[in-house]
C-alpha cells in the first residue's frame, strides 16, 4: 500500500558542526565507474545496490552524472534518515521526478499538502475499518479460486496478473466504492505510467515530455485513460442521491469541496486517486507473487501452510479473527517481503547538512536507504538469502534484530498508512489459494526482481495450477 507520513508538525532538524568534526566522506564509486553504474540503473538496480553494499559495505557514495546518491545500508542509518532526524529529510531522487508523472499524490507530496491528504484518508485505514473489508477480501479470493479452477491442468497462468486483478478488485470495493473492472483492462495503463516515472527517474528529468517517442504517446494515453476513472469516481460521488458510503473517494471529495479552482480541485483529485491505485494494488499483488514463487521452491513450506489453513479454517469461509491463529502464514509472507520487499528504496533529499552514522552528508545531497539490501544483510540476519519463514517466529532471528533491519512498509513518519490493510489480504488470501492449489512454476522457469515503483516480478510469473486432491472445488 501506499507510503506516507504521519500528519504531525515538522520538527527543526539539529546542527551539524562544521570544520574537522562534522564527519567522515563515505566511500565513493570512481569516476571510471559511471558508465556501468548508469547501464545498471537503466536495466538491473537491485544489482547496482546489492554489489555496492558488498564491496562497499553500509555506506557509499555514488557519482551518477550531475548527481551524487548517498546510499547507506545500515538499521541506524535507516532509523536516523527515516525516523529521528525525518524532519530534515524530503522525498528524494526517483519520487522527486515522478511527479512530473504521477503528480502530487500521497506518495510524493509534501509539507502542508501532504499532512492535508494522510489527515483525510488515514481514518479509512484503521484497524476497525480495515477489518469491514474481510468480506470483500474474501470474495474477491473466492473470484481468484475459480479463475484458477478454470486453468487448473491446462497451460500456466500468470500469476502476477491473477494478484493485480485480486488487488485491484479490493482497493476498488473496499477503498472506492466501485467495481474497477467497470472500466475495462486497466493494467496498460497502469504499466504506461509506472514505466514513465521510472524513466523520469533515470534520466534525471532531461528528456523534455513533449518529445514525440513512443514511450511518451503510451504514457499520455495511459495517463489519459486513469484520468477518466478518476472523474467518473467523482463525479459519480458528487451526483450520488443517497448519503455516500464513508470510503476514501467521499472523504476526498469532501475535503476538496470548498477549493474555488476548478482545475486545480480536478488535479489534486488525479493525483490522490492515481497514487491510491497505484500504490494500492501495486504492493500487495507483489508480494503475493513472490510468495508463490518462494513456496513452490520450498515444497515443505507450502505443505505446513496448506495444514494450518485446514487447522484454523477447514473448509469454511475465513473472518478477520483468523488472522492471528494463520501465524504460520502470516510468518511465510513477512519471509517473502524480507528478500522481496515490495518497497525495495526509499529515498530521501537533505534540507539542510547532516550526519549519518558519523559520515557527513551535505545539504541538498540526495540519500537512499534500501530495504532490500537491508533485509539481507548478513551482520543482522544470519544466512540471509535463505527463505526461512521460522525466522519470524516469536524467539527468531526476526525478534532479536535490530528494529530497522526490518522495515517492508518504511519506517518513521512516512510508514506505510496501508500495512495492515495488506497484511490482513496476503494473509488470508495465501490461505485460501494454499489448501486448494499447489502453484508450480515449469520446469527451466525462474523469477528476476525488477525494481520499478515497487519489487515486481520482470515479465511477469507463469505457474502451472495443481488442485490439491481432496481439496473442494473453489465456490
Amino acid at each position: 500500500m501506499t507510503s506516507s507520513e504521519t500528519a504531525s508538525a515538522p520538527v527543526p532538524p539539529p546542527v551539524v558542526p562544521a570544520g574537522r568534526d562534522a564527519g567522515r566522506v563515505p566511500p565513493g564509486t570512481p569516476m571510471r565507474a559511471i558508465p556501468g553504474l548508469m547501464r545498471k540503473l537503466w536495466f538491473d538496480r537491485i544489482s547496482l545496490l546489492a554489489d555496492a553494499a558488498d564491496e562497499f559495505g553500509d555506506a557509499v557514495r555514488f557519482r551518477m552524472g550531475p548527481k551524487t546518491l548517498y546510499f547507506f545500508n545500515h538499521p541506524d542509518h535507516a532509523k536516523h534518515v527515516l525516523a529521528d532526524n525525518s524532519a530534515n529529510y524530503h522525498k528524494g531522487i526517483g519520487l522527486h521526478e515522478a511527479r512530473r508523472a504521477i503528480g502530487d499524490g500521497l506518495l510524493t507530496s509534501e509539507g502542508e499538502l501532504w499532512r492535508r491528504q494522510r489527515r483525510t484518508i488515514q481514518p479509512a485505514f484503521r484497524r476497525e475499518r480495515v477489518a469491514e473489508m474481510t468480506d470483500l477480501i474474501v470474495d474477491e479470493a473466492h473470484t481468484l479460486l475459480g479463475r484458477l479452477e478454470a486453468h487448473a491442468g491446462r497451460d500456466p497462468v500468470d500469476v502476477v496478473a491473477e494478484m493485480t486483478r485480486l488487488t485491484l478488485g479490493v482497493v476498488g470495493r473496499g477503498l472506492l466504492g466501485t467495481d474497477l473492472a467497470r472500466f475495462g483492462d486497466l493494467s496498460d495503463a497502469f504499466e504506461a505510467v509506472q514505466d514513465q516515472a521510472m524513466f523520469e527517474m533515470v534520466t534525471l528529468q532531461m528528456v523534455p515530455i513533449w518529445l514525440p517517442l513512443r514511450k511518451h504517446r503510451r504514457f499520455r494515453a495511459g495517463l489519459a485513460q486513469l484520468a477518466d476513472v478518476a472523474s467518473s469516481l467523482v463525479a459519480a460521488c458528487e451526483n450520488e442521491s443517497q448519503p455516500a458510503k464513508d470510503n476514501v473517494i467521499t472523504r476526498l471529495v469532501d475535503a476538496y469541496r470548498d477549493e474555488s479552482d476548478a482545475s486545480l480541485r480536478r488535479k489534486r483529485l488525479q493525483d490522490e486517486l492515481l497514487t491510491l491505485l497505484l500504490a494500492g494494488h501495486e504492493t500487495t499483488a507483489s508480494t503475493l507473487s513472490w510468495t508463490w514463487y518462494l513456496i513452490d521452491r520450498h515444497p515443505d513450506v507450502a505443505d505446513r501452510m496448506r495444514a494450518e489453513a485446514l487447522a484454523v479454517l477447514g473448509e469454511r469461509t475465513p473472518k478477520f479473527e483468523d488472522l492471528h491463529a494463520l501465524r504460520y502464514t502470516n510468518m511465510v509472507i513477512q519471509e517473502a517481503m524480507r528478500l522481496y520487499p515490495p518497497v525495495w528504496a526509499l529515498t530521501r533529499r537533505a534540507l539542510r547538512a547532516d550526519q549519518v552514522g558519523g559520515y557527513r552528508v551535505p545539504a541538498g545531497v540526495d540519500v537512499m536507504i534500501s530495504p532490500y539490501t537491508l533485509h539481507r544483510n548478513p551482520a543482522f540476519w544470519p544466512d540471509p538469502q535463505r527463505f526461512d519463514p521460522q525466522r519470524f517466529e516469536p524467539t527468531g532471528a526476526a525478534a532479536a534484530a535490530h528494529r530497522y533491519a526490518y522495515i517492508p512498509f518504511g519506517a518513521g513518519p512516512r510508514v506505510c498508512v496501508g500495512s495492515h490493510l495488506g497484511m490482513l489480504e496476503a494473509t488470508l488470501v495465501a490461505a485460501m489459494v494454499a489448501r486448494r492449489f499447489r502453484l508450480e512454476l515449469p520446469p527451466g522457469q525462474q523469477g528476476r526482481p525488477e525494481a520499478m515503483l515497487s519489487l515486481r516480478v520482470r515479465g511477469g510469473l507463469k505457474m502451472l495450477v495443481r488442485p490439491i486432491q481432496g481439496s473442494h472445488p473453489a465456490s
